[in-house]
């Protein structure tokens, strides 16, 4: 039974190589699943590093542009914060939700 195997395949060098080569793809702890997931998982940290740079890009334009102009300054400081001046009374409207 042994002798219909070719030659080749029962070589030692052979085998050897065919086990290390399971074991690199199946049982390692690098293995080619955990190589796979790690590479989607980094395509994915990647974009969203990219959207954060973006982001922050963004905040800082608006950032320049309130620090250049007061008005825009104390606008955004009365709507986001709630900030008011001293004597003033602030309403806040908040809109009804339809059920």
């Amino acid at each position: 039974m042994l002798q219909r195997i070719p030659k080749f395949f029962r070589s030692f060098y052979f085998i050897t190589g065919m086990l290390f080569l399971v074991w690199m793809l199946f049982f390692d702890s690098n293995d080619f699943i955990t190589q796979y997931r790690m590479s989607r998982q980094l395509s994915i940290l990647e974009q969203d590093k990219e959207h954060y740079l973006e982001k922050m890009e963004e905040v800082q334009q608006d950032r320049e542009e309130l620090m250049g102009n007061p008005e825009l300054l104390e606008k955004f400081a009365r709507e986001k914060y709630l900030m008011k001046r001293p004597g003033e009374d602030v309403f806040i409207v908040v809109p009804k939700k339809e059920k």
